[in-house]
């Protein structure tokens, strides 16, 4: 995996949420914290092993340079989910 994760984005590729969107607000050795802006706050990211995820931006988020916000999670997540919905449909 990448050594930088931060502002990333990823899915959950195990557990209850497989499937779910999170941006990885945090990395520590071999587990990464992720949030999603609703549930999984920046103050109670949810904790997942390296290779429970699946990198799905490769780019570093440039929004979250400054720091992490909840709002601007869930825009980040929902404009994802949007442009990857027009994709599916033009394609």
């Amino acid at each position: 995996m990448e050594d930088r994760m931060v502002g990333m984005l990823a899915t959950s590729k195990a557990g209850h949420d497989k499937g779910a969107v999170y941006v990885i607000i945090r990395e520590e050795g071999e587990y990464i914290y992720v949030a999603d802006g609703r549930v999984r706050t920046v103050e109670r990211p949810k904790r997942k092993n390296r290779k429970h995820i699946q990198i799905i931006k490769k780019k570093e988020l440039p929004e979250l340079e400054n720091g992490f916000g909840d709002l601007e999670i869930k825009r980040i997540i929902k404009e994802y989910r949007r442009e990857r919905e027009e994709r599916n449909v033009k394609g």
